[in-house]
């Protein structure tokens, strides 16, 4: 055994949805439901694993790459808030330092947008046009951790409004380039347009996902494509569409709608079946940290608390192929003083934060 302190966390240890236990050690950084020799620093109360934000930006602001320095701030910032499992959905900065520092969230990144050229936020993305779309994804697949991401739609400043970003047959050899190399591929989409080229394309996530309706919404659950849903981010649609409307009235007009039936619009897609999962956005524009906020959000739009916080604990690292509070899982946990699944506000006062069987906050 290694000089690690041995922590025995005691209370409602939520393994699962409906899987409570008394306790759980974490020993050499990892869990164990055995009683493991000698003493160990005891923590209490109810148990979650480390929270996962699905759709977040580390090493990115709104101007774009970033230190390390404000990276390091913006994953403690996550850290702190109980979110131990990011994916990174798209960021032009190299964070792979990360990976070696034991009191910061582990990353499963995305590699680096992809967009059309002059159709995205300036210096976000590869801005590329589709006849090079097969070439950058293959690159993103290698550079990444199993995901790529492409911005599906954007402002077309010809039309004035969101619009489609690729032909359909880039697409569907982009996917399947992205596929024979063990990578999956999610897009960033508000609009309508694009969502059945890319599902029928074989996408595996979209996010966002403003631009669902009663025609699309069995595609996706029929073909099993996750949704992350931003709403913590949609929340400033109206505020986006106030600073552009003068220029382009129609884009405007076409936010405001999305804005407004963005709860109708989640709730009819969890109701169908369709996998729905966390994540804040956070990283662009948006303050890190905003996990609990989000998770409250899809509350209020219907979706049970049950099922609510797996979409940020279980059911996501599920998703993304990492284990929960398994015997011999990392020992990734929050604790807290009530219990989360009675009432999901419990999760933005986390009391104690653990990270690899350290307490980290």
């Amino acid at each position: 055994m290694s000089d690690r302190t041995v922590l025995h966390v005691k209370g409602r240890v939520l393994a699962g949805p409906e899987d409570v236990r008394d306790e759980l050690w974490a020993v050499d950084g990892r869990i164990t439901y055995e009683r493991p020799p000698g003493e160990a620093l005891t923590v209490s109360g109810w148990v979650l694993p480390g929270l996962v934000d699905a759709h977040c930006h580390v090493g990115l602001d709104q101007h774009g790459p970033v230190s390390d320095e404000v990276s390091e701030k913006q994953a403690l910032t996550d850290r702190d808030a109980g979110t131990l499992l990011v994916r990174d959905a798209g960021s032009p900065s190299d964070t792979r330092w990360i990976d070696a520092r034991e009191d910061l969230p582990k990353i499963i990144r995305a590699g680096r947008h992809i967009a059309r050229t002059r159709r995205y936020i300036r210096n976000y993305a590869h801005e590329i046009e589709p006849g090079d779309l097969v070439a950058y994804v293959a690159r993103e697949a290698r550079r990444g951790d199993g995901w790529v991401k492409l911005v599906g739609d954007w402002i077309d400043r010809d039309a004035g409004d969101l619009a489609a970003c690729w032909p359909r047959g880039e697409v569907e050899a982009a996917i399947a380039e992205a596929h024979r190399l063990g990578a999956r591929v999610t897009a960033h989409c508000f609009a309508e347009d694009s969502l059945r080229d890319l599902v029928e394309a074989g996408i595996d996530c979209i996010e966002h996902a403003t631009g669902l309706t009663e025609d699309t919404i069995p595609l996706f659950a029929e073909r099993g494509v996750a949704i992350v849903p931003t709403l913590v981010n949609i929340a400033t649609f109206p505020h986006m569409a106030d600073g552009g409307e003068a220029k382009f009235p129609d884009w405007a007009a076409h936010m405001r709608r999305l804005y407004e039936r963005r709860y109708d619009t989640v709730r009819s897609a969890y109701d169908a079946g369709v996998p729905v999962f966390v994540g804040t956005d956070a990283g662009g524009s948006l303050a890190h940290g905003l996990v609990a906020a989000e998770v409250a959000e899809l509350v209020k739009a219907g979706i049970p608390a049950l099922d609510a916080l797996s979409a940020t604990a279980w059911g996501a690292r599920a998703w993304l192929g990492r284990p929960a509070l398994e015997e011999g899982a990392p020992a990734d946990l929050v604790v807290y003083g009530q219990d989360p699944r009675a009432d999901v506000r419990v999760l933005a006062a986390p009391s104690r934060i653990v990270l690899n069987g350290r307490i980290v906050g």
